[in-house]
């Protein structure tokens, strides 16, 4: 999943001030030509930009990531029915937020006589357009620029987290591996030889991904991400064949789960369908930029349909097992083994490309303040202190579904919820919109807003307890 906006620009003095850079950006740059200002035949159908399939890839390609992977566990904290139904539900608002900040994109574009806008940008232009607000209207780019950061590097914890777990698993169960996938007929995963701590497994992995980041460009990782793509989609046929083909009867789960873990399924859910940062830099790169809402729709039609399936039969296949992840709950045999490692290494690669919209948007402002001699030493020191920041942080919460969940609720649900009614709200302000419209967009406003609260409440208070009991599980072991 990637949250990011357009164009690479260099610091010039304010950690908020400048444009957004994009993985989109860096994997299909724009074409040679003018610069972007002038650029207006992009807007009206020339020849440069990407085409409709070419588009739906990418769109894709940015919403699915580990979020999907959570989704069978967020269908068990709101139970067999109403879980489907709520990410149906959710699924439709998020597209309906999409769609609402490309609509005001469009107009803002239009009014201010620009070619295009990224995210920041449009609430800027959007708080300008009330008289009261529009002195204080970078702070709505500050704003949406701040939550970016805090969801990009709020995945990177996530990844931290997926890899150590994985791997742990993979090489606790490594002589237990057969080659014959029907041996093991819990469906479980048989831990025999425990190792030494996850959070241990992120520190192996922490030199690694440094060295990742130093990559100067990521057209470099190209190649690699392209082949991470293929793995990722490999395993997800596997995973997808596996839980149909296990998916015991009767099924006695409830439909309904308990009132206090539906906050975890919103953060989760919110988490898997926050991909509202690709929305523009997408669109403003289309060829033709009126097909995108089509694109819009049939690719989050499908991301909806994935979501909804893999939650679902995930959790018909390994009911109350189901494990933050559902590549932990895969058997002991290579086949599913190998999916584990896999996905590891489309994650480890995507970890790059996550963190390059928090790296150029913090790391630029402090590299122009020193001479040309350190601006390389600086840089890279940055980027390791960012990468063993949020190493740290992943090390503190080692709980895969409750990290997901806590993300997605501080700040996916603002970008993917909140922020787009409100826009729209500010960017026809002085045209007037119906009641309805407003209630309309107050009433997903709130839901969002509500989400915030009771998920990050829920998750924090999960993690808490969790820490406690995993202390006094170690405590009763040294006692013993």
């Amino acid at each position: 999943m990637m949250a990011s906006s357009d164009v690479d620009t260099r610091g010039e003095g304010s950690l908020f001030s400048d444009q957004n850079p994009s993985e989109m950006d860096a994997l299909c740059p724009s074409p040679p030509g003018p610069s972007r200002p002038q650029r207006h035949y992009e807007r009206i159908g020339g020849r440069a930009g990407t085409s409709f399939c070419q588009t739906l890839i990418h769109l894709l390609k940015g919403n699915i990531g580990t979020g999907l992977l959570g989704l069978p566990l967020a269908v068990k904290n709101a139970g067999l029915v109403l879980g489907p139904v709520s990410l149906l539900c959710m699924g439709l608002v998020a597209i309906h937020c999409m769609r609402l900040l490309v609509k005001c994109s469009h107009h803002l574009s239009a009014k201010m006589n620009r070619p295009s806008l990224n995210y920041g940008e449009a609430v800027q232009y959007g708080m300008e357009n009330v008289s009261w607000l529009r002195r204080h209207s970078v702070w709505g780019k500050q704003t949406v620029n701040l939550f970016l950061i805090i969801t990009q590097l709020g995945f990177c914890c996530v990844y931290f987290v997926f890899l150590s777990d994985n791997i742990k698993q993979v090489v606790e169960a490594a002589n237990a591996t057969t080659f014959n996938c029907h041996i093991n007929n819990t469906n479980q995963t048989q831990i025999l030889v425990p190792s030494f701590d996850s959070r241990l497994y992120m520190l192996c992995f922490l030199p690694f991904i440094i060295l990742l980041v130093f990559t100067p460009d990521l057209k470099y990782l190209a190649p690699l991400s392209l082949v991470a793509n293929l793995v990722m989609t490999a395993s997800l046929i596997l995973i997808y064949f596996y839980s149909l083909t296990n998916i015991t009867y009767p099924i006695n789960l409830p439909a309904v789960g308990r009132l206090k873990d539906y906050p975890l399924f919103f953060g989760t859910a919110v988490f898997a369908f926050e991909g509202i940062g690709v929305v523009l830099p997408l669109e403003n790169k289309m060829q033709r930029p009126q097909t995108f809402i089509p694109v819009l729709y049939v690719g989050m039609g499908i991301i909806t349909f994935l979501y909804i399936s893999l939650g679902t039969i995930g959790y018909m296949c390994f009911k109350e097992h189901i494990g933050g992840s559902i590549t932990l709950n895969l058997p002991n045999c290579w086949t599913y083994q190998a999916v584990k490692l896999l996905y590891c290494f489309g994650i480890f690669i995507t970890f790059a490309l996550q963190f390059y919209v928090p790296a150029e948007i913090l790391i630029p402002p402090f590299v122009a303040r020193v001479s040309e001699r350190w601006e390389k030493v600086v840089d890279l020191l940055l980027r390791s202190f960012l990468v063993i920041f949020t190493c740290a942080l992943a090390i503190l919460i080692p709980e895969l579904d409750l990290v997901i969940s806590l993300v997605g609720s501080i700040s996916s649900s603002f970008l993917a919820l909140i922020f787009p009614p409100i826009l729209q709200i500010l960017t026809f302000y002085t045209e007037g919109l119906s009641p309805l419209v407003i209630l309309k967009n107050i009433v997903i406003s709130v839901f969002g807003l509500v989400g915030f609260v009771t998920g990050t409440y829920i998750a924090i208070e999960q993690i808490i307890t969790r820490n406690i009991k995993h202390e006094g599980d170690v405590s009763t072991y040294l006692v013993q």
